[in-house]
Order: C-alpha cells, then structure tokens, then sequence
C-alpha cells in the first residue's frame, strides 16, 4: 500500500483494482465549509477524503434548515450511492474539516467495475454500509436526546480525525444536531460543567472519554459493527 492515498477504501483494493483507478485520481485540496455538491446538482465524480478530511451530508428541511445525516471521512467516499451517472445529489455535500480529496470521474469508476467484479463489489460492500449509516442516523434522530446525539457526533469526529482536541465550532455541531445555535450552546455548557468538554476557540476539547462515551447513545457502535462486519473490519465511525 506504499504510496497509495491516505483512504482506506482506496488501500484495501487490491493491487489490480487499484492500477485501474490510479491513472484517473487526481489529489484536490479543500478547505472547511468548500461545497462539493448543492442538493439537486449533477454528481460526476467520487471524492475520498484522505488523512484528517471529513465531509457532511447535510439535508435541507423546512425554514431554511439543514440536518447533518453522515459523515465521511478517511474510511470512505463522498458519490459512491449516487449509482450510474449522470445522478443528482439529495443533500448538500460540505467539507467538515480540510485537507486532502482525491477526486475520480464517476465514469471511470464504472468503466474501471465493468473490468473488475471484485472492484464492483468492494463498492458496493462500501454502498451498503454508508446506506446502514444513513439508516441509524434517522432511528437516532428520532429515539435520542440532544445530549445523546451530541456526545455521539462528537466522538464520531473525534474517531475520524484523532486526538482530544476537535476543530468543530457550536454552529456546527448545531448542524449536526439538527438545532439552534444557542441550543447546542448549552448542551456544551452543560458537558463542561461536569468537567467532560473544555472549549477552545473553534475548537472542542475532550477532558473525560469515558464519562462523554457514557452519554452517547450506542449507534456508533452499530454502525461499525456493520461495517465490520460488511466490509472487512476497517475502522469506521459514524453517527
């Protein structure tokens, strides 16, 4: 895998599959709050976000809103569930946290699986799994609490980029939650005065694991069972 992508989608193909991919991947760099797509754009191209990288899905509902539904990152790819091009994009597709993307023409994909079925089912391995992640995010949203889902999004960003401190602002984890900004606000609040959350300028820092786990609701762990369980065992967390 030397010299591949920082993607784990892209380092588990197999040396054939990946040659037919290569020639057609190119490295793009992006930064937090770029849009790959608008709900209603044409999709022509897979994005794998490399390294630290995450992208939302954000869902437009009534009043001017957006609800985050998925987050990918390092795991995965941005485009794959669009199908056959040309597609349309149902959500807004938005960069979480910067960096690296490596983009390939959705045509090239599927010239590149109808020379490979192993090709064709790593991908659809992967389709499954961001369809499961779609699902449990619709069943949290609807069974959990705010504090739950709150501790839940936090620790997936967590997962995906490392590290205790994340740069994620309340506006955003507001979008992730599906709520005003002042809301989440206080769910933060709340976090920091048991000592769990200490806030830095645009950034949350995680003081107590342990004790933010315990107010999470279980989905991640669903979700990545599933993919562990689908897709090889490469780590994934989503919320």
């Amino acid at each position: 895998m030397t010299g591949r992508p920082q993607n784990d989608l892209l380092r588990q193909l197999n040396h054939q599959d990946f040659e037919l991919l290569a020639p057609h991947l190119q490295p793009i760099e992006l930064e937090a709050s770029d849009v790959l797509h608008h709900a209603g754009d044409q999709i022509a191209a897979v994005h794998f976000p490399c390294g630290p990288a995450l992208v939302s899905f954000a869902v437009p509902v009534e009043d001017d809103r957006e609800v985050e539904s998925l987050l990918v990152g390092s795991e995965g790819a941005v485009g794959i569930a669009a199908g056959r091009s040309p597609s349309l994009a149902y959500s807004r597709m938005i960069v979480k946290l910067g960096g690296t993307l490596m983009r390939l023409p959705l045509r090239a994909l599927e010239q590149a699986q109808q020379r490979s079925a192993t090709l064709q089912e790593a991908f659809a391995r992967y389709a499954d799994c961001q369809f499961a992640q779609l699902l449990q995010t619709a069943a949290c949203n609807a069974a959990h609490s705010i504090e739950q889902r709150a501790a839940k999004w936090i620790i997936s960003t967590q997962e995906h980029i490392g590290g205790a401190e994340i740069p994620l602002t309340h506006e955003q984890l507001a979008g992730m939650l599906g709520v005003s900004r002042s809301y989440a606000s206080r769910v933060i609040q709340m976090f920091k005065a048991r000592r769990i959350l200490a806030t830095r300028r645009g950034a949350i820092l995680i003081l107590d694991a342990a004790a933010l786990e315990a107010k999470a609701c279980g989905c991640n762990d669903w979700v990545k069972k599933h993919f562990h369980e689908v897709h090889g065992g490469a780590a994934l967390a989503e919320g």
